[in-house]
């Protein structure tokens, strides 16, 4: 197995972090992700305490292995939070200030405490805050884009400012690139897209099915996506067929869910149970989004990841 500073910290045997993705993360695929032996990850974003306490205590249930509960600053919610903390092994941040109150409160329950950031700034910060380790979010990533710079660039001078794990993200899909973010320096990868068409992933099928016929040129920068979400004005990684479907959509809706109507360019991704034109929504997804090439059990994923990775490895240390 690939050991790095990030699986001896955490406790898990591959240098993988699921993403946070929101409602496609169902605890199924977090406890797939876990069991396979990554770090598998829930979202709590805009939703109820009870919600978030069932989803909580499902994934508790299907795995006995560390997983995180990512958590957005701005739909920061503290019942939530305190009910994570004594939970999860990590809690992961995002979008918002690294904030050393947080982090000490996550220390105080025994967990761990990760920040993704978009900048040395932010990294520098997230340190300085006394976090455990740092996601740092390249543009070619799916989601909300947190900095300007493309993932190397940004890795490598994160990785010269700081003294803790870093894990790479944004555009990483295969086990090549996984490699690659190894041998940069990189104690892991933080993974999204690749494993939206995971047979655990609570994606609707429509945005599974564009993402598998998808290329990387077909992921695509901006800002569009924005309707009642608290993490705008930002970029996004987004498909560019969702793109040109919002802009042809006639009327202010282009879906629905449970009787709620989905304003057209709404930062929400599609996850089963929306009706509608469900393409036109805000399918999220990365540059790696043409290493998705069906739909695989996420444990298959995470396998072919370490094994493409570890060759690769073993062969760049023999041509040396």
């Amino acid at each position: 197995m690939l050991q790095t500073a990030f699986t001896r910290l955490v406790g898990c045997e591959v240098p993988i972090q699921l993403a946070g993705m929101g409602s496609i993360l169902s605890p199924e695929l977090a406890a797939a992700v876990s069991e396979a032996g990554a770090l598998g990850q829930i979202t709590f974003a805009g939703i109820e305490l009870e919600d978030a306490a069932q989803r909580l205590e499902k994934l508790s249930s299907l795995t006995s292995k560390p997983f995180g509960v990512n958590l957005l600053i701005p739909f920061l919610d503290r019942q939530i939070f305190e009910m994570a903390i004594h939970k999860a092994r990590v809690i992961d941040f995002f979008w918002g200030d690294p904030d050393p109150s947080l982090i000490q409160l996550v220390h105080k329950a025994g967990a761990l405490a990760s920040w993704q950031v978009g900048s040395v700034e932010e990294a520098i910060a997230a340190e300085k805050a006394d976090c455990d380790f740092i996601i740092a979010q390249g543009i070619e990533a799916g989601g909300h884009i947190r900095g300007t710079l493309a993932l190397l660039p940004l890795l490598t001078q994160v990785l010269d400012k700081v003294s803790i794990p870093v894990l790479g993200a944004g555009g990483i899909g295969s086990g090549r690139s996984l490699a690659a973010v190894l041998g940069a320096g990189a104690a892991g990868a933080r993974m999204g897209t690749r494993f939206i068409a995971a047979k655990e992933s609570n994606a609707h099928a429509d945005y599974v099915r564009a993402v598998i016929s998808a290329q990387a040129e077909d992921s695509v920068r901006t800002s569009k996506f924005e309707v009642d979400c608290l993490l705008c004005p930002s970029t996004h990684g987004v498909l560019r067929s969702a793109l040109e479907a919002a802009e042809a959509a006639d009327g202010a809706y282009v879906a629905e869910f449970e009787g709620e109507q989905i304003a057209r360019f709404r930062g929400t991704a599609p996850y089963k149970g929306f009706t509608g034109n469900v393409g036109a929504m805000a399918c999220y997804a990365g540059q790696s989004v043409g290493e998705v090439r069906g739909v695989q059990p996420a444990a298959e994923i995470v396998a072919e990841l370490v094994q493409q990775a570890e060759k690769l490895m073993q062969r760049s240390a023999v041509s040396a």
